[in-house]
């Protein structure tokens, strides 16, 4: 592989870091815009607060700061007659870095810094140091950009900046989107789109004149906007829908959600008043394995009939769902949610373990 263009999946690039990190070594993160690359960093803060620790994220967009907002404003100290500096709030002090285990200081958009912001970056980033402030010992640094290709608001970063950082380009992975989409509760239309057609989950062109295409950031904004769209029409939605997607990949997704609008409801499916699905639709099929999975959570939530609809849910999709979906299912039921039913009272859990059981450990 040719190691200019080696690439990493988001979720790869959380344990790297964190590894690194340990070791106290910066890190820049480059990707094309959209792809969660921001996020990332906050996950990796919660990361370290579900293992227990205090943990704070510093989030710096250096693109809109100046060199003296890193080493501070200039005053004259009538004390000492001579040129002194304020340290700038953002950065923790001995007492601040005190209250945490572990603080993440992202500078976000370094290379959006104008050259001289940049070159100011160079002593804290190697050293932990700028002028007389010190970074204090649990402070990890990161930092993230787009790529020159890209067509962002982005400078040359000049070479003994690059010098100081371990680098990572990232890349769009379906399974992590869909990872993350599930654990977010992202509209079930949308889930079931995207798993169907993967490749419309990034379609980012930097030499396109389109001002709108699918980015996860952006699939996301669709699953916002679709989630209450009573008093529109189906056009209007899609408008809206193409202000965020494009109007071509808009419009894939409006007949996904034509067939999708007329599928049962989840609720019924886990009541036993529906035990039939009439649409071979592949689409449709993925966005209600999703719906039923958000509401079987719901219902261990809330204790609401827990045992009955889980016995439900697992005779509908053995009856009515393709091996790969009853799979995907269970896999988010038990897997991405957690769910533990009580397994010695269903009655559909000894059939569905003989026929399914391999595939379910596998995945």
């Amino acid at each position: 592989m040719d190691l200019q263009t080696r690439t990493v999946k988001l979720s790869e690039l959380s344990k790297y870091v964190k590894h690194h990190f340990r070791t106290k070594r910066p890190v820049m993160v480059w990707g094309p815009p959209g792809i969660g690359k921001s996020e990332t960093f906050q996950q990796i803060t919660d990361s370290y607060v579900a293992e227990g620790k205090k943990a704070k994220l510093i989030d710096a967009r250096l693109s809109l700061w100046d060199p003296t907002d890193l080493k501070g404003y200039p005053y004259y100290n009538k004390e000492t007659n001579r040129m002194s500096f304020s340290s700038p709030d953002e950065l923790p002090t001995e007492a601040e870095a005190a209250e945490y285990d572990v603080i993440v200081l992202f500078l976000d958009e370094l290379n959006g810094a104008a050259p001289a912001t940049q070159a100011a970056a160079y002593q804290l980033i190697l050293n932990r140091a700028i002028g007389k402030y010190r970074l204090p010992d649990n402070v990890v640094i990161a930092a993230a950009g787009n790529r020159e290709t890209d067509k962002g608001v982005t400078y040359r970063m000049p070479k003994p900046l690059a010098n100081r950082f371990l680098h990572y380009e990232v890349r769009v992975d379906y399974q992590d989107w869909f990872d993350w989409a599930v654990v977010n509760n992202q509209h079930p239309d949308v889930l079931g789109y995207v798993t169907t057609f993967k490749d419309d989950l990034y379609n980012f062109d930097a030499s396109s004149a389109e001002r709108s295409f699918a980015t996860p950031r952006s699939w996301a904004f669709v699953s916002d906007t679709i989630r209450d769209v009573e008093g529109f029409t189906e056009e209007e939605v899609t408008d809206m829908v193409a202000a965020g997607i494009g109007e071509g990949i808009a419009l894939k997704f409006k007949a996904h959600r034509q067939v999708a609008a007329q599928l049962p409801n989840p609720t019924d499916i886990l009541d036993g008043k529906v035990k039939e699905l009439k649409t071979d639709n592949i689409s449709a099929k993925y966005s209600l394995t999703t719906a039923l999975c958000y509401e079987l959570k719901d219902s261990f939530d809330n204790k609401k009939d827990e045992m009955k609809r889980f016995d439900n849910f697992l005779e509908f999709v053995q009856n009515n769902f393709e091996a790969e979906m009853v799979v995907m299912a269970c896999t988010i039921a038990l897997g991405k949610y957690g769910i533990r039913p009580k397994f010695n009272q269903l009655k559909n859990w000894k059939g569905f373990i003989a026929t399914y059981g391999t595939l379910i450990e596998m995945a």
